[in-house]
């Protein structure tokens, strides 16, 4: 940039920056690199002999630099900033069970890594795809794990490109592990006659009525457990659900973490929605809340009412730990040991499509944001279908 007549400063266009001579004959330089919280610029300046000496120093700080990243601070490491994002920019917008995850993948992945240690302005593709190949190399990390680190990567980056401190967001071009082409999980789910036995098992247990919801409508158990009576339209034969209930740590910038167990939006947009019950159901549950007013009326000095379907003796929230494990005593009972709480849900699908029920009819009613996920379910069945069509012409090749 040119001086004026009056030794003022002339601004040159496209970011160059103000050349100007002092009055001890040298020549000053100055570029804006960045603006303070209050609005105002941080500048950062270049003295010569010489304007073009100048000049060249400005340019070749440029080219030095031209990774974007502000040289006021071009010692933060990833290390520093992934935790400046996580606690700035994360932990208002994301649910504290997510929230949790995410600062579990800074501490068990980012903080004391050689990945974290190394600063924003040197960071390549290459640090990152080297770390990558030996989390899987060395320490025998899956292919999910490493495409959910890349993704919470990846998003802090984006944050640091928008302030400029790195150029380009180097997670974008990272070759990621394949999965392998070993089976899904083994979808599970009980036959009619193993279902029948449950459920009769299940009116021995004091949770039982749980169970058979969860049988009759496919729901997850976080959204069992946060359901309130006033969720349940007896008289249209319906559950509305738009909450879950979620065991997770709160956690502070200073690392302080405190358990709690919250209410928080289901799993997905697609997991608000209404699942009708059936009349046989409808029955049960009445007889269910029957019981439970006896239960409240019993502990009525030590009873907090919140208007919960299933809850403690004293209207607390279940314990979804003390739920799986009445669960297990339930299915040992039946000698029913190989399944999870999960698989009443794939059960209940597993029913829709033996009916006749159409995919993304069960997608709606699971509450599915991907209807892949359905379809997993839908070709177990077909397959258990297919074979027992084959195994009915065997009487055919009887030769």
């Amino acid at each position: 940039m040119e001086t004026t007549k009056k030794g003022k400063p002339k601004a040159k266009g496209n970011g160059q920056g103000t050349i100007y001579k002092m009055s001890n004959g040298k020549f000053r330089g100055q570029l804006t690199i960045g603006y303070n919280e209050n609005g105002t610029p941080k500048r950062k300046s270049f003295i010569g002999k010489t304007k073009k000496e100048v000049s060249d120093k400005m340019k070749a700080f440029y080219v030095d630099n031209n990774r974007g990243l502000l040289p006021t601070d071009d010692k933060i490491t990833l290390s520093q900033w992934f935790y400046t994002w996580l606690f700035t920019y994360r932990i208002h917008d994301l649910k504290p069970s997510s929230f949790e995850r995410y600062e579990g993948l800074y501490r068990n992945y980012i903080e004391s890594s050689s990945l974290g240690k190394i600063k924003l302005m040197d960071l390549r593709t290459h640090h990152i795809q080297a770390y990558y190949n030996s989390l899987v190399s060395e320490d025998g990390k899956s292919p999910s794990t490493i495409k959910t680190i890349n993704k919470c990567l990846k998003s802090c980056l984006n944050q640091a490109l928008k302030e400029g401190y790195v150029a380009k967001n180097y997670c974008t071009i990272i070759t990621l592990p394949k999965d392998s082409e070993s089976p899904k999980d083994t979808i599970n789910v009980f036959t009619l006659e193993e279902q029948q036995t449950f459920m009769k098992e299940c009116i021995n247990n004091k949770n039982g009525m749980l169970y058979i919801l969860a049988l009759g409508t496919g729901l997850r158990l976080g959204e069992i457990l946060a359901l309130r009576w006033t969720d349940i339209n007896l008289k249209e034969n319906y559950i509305n659900i738009n909450k879950a209930l979620k065991s997770t740590y709160i956690i502070d910038n200073k690392g302080n973490r405190e358990f709690t167990v919250i209410e928080q939006p289901p799993k997905t947009k697609n997991s608000i929605r209404t699942v009708p019950l059936n009349n046989n159901l409808i029955d049960l549950l009445l007889e269910h809340r029957k019981k439970q007013m006896i239960e409240r009326d019993s502990n009525i000095d030590i009873y907090f009412d919140n208007n919960l379907v299933f809850s403690t003796p004293q209207g607390n929230y279940l314990s979804e730990s003390n739920v799986r494990k009445s669960f297990k005593r339930v299915l040992k009972k039946c000698n029913l040991n190989d399944f999870r709480f999960h698989d009443l849900r794939h059960t209940f699908a597993t029913r829709l499509f033996e009916n006749g029920i159409p995919p993304k009819t069960v997608q709606s009613l699971l509450g599915h944001s991907n209807i892949s996920t359905t379809l997993n379910i839908y070709t177990h069945v077909m397959k258990d279908t297919k074979d027992k069509a084959i195994d009915k012409l065997n009487f055919l090749f009887n030769l």
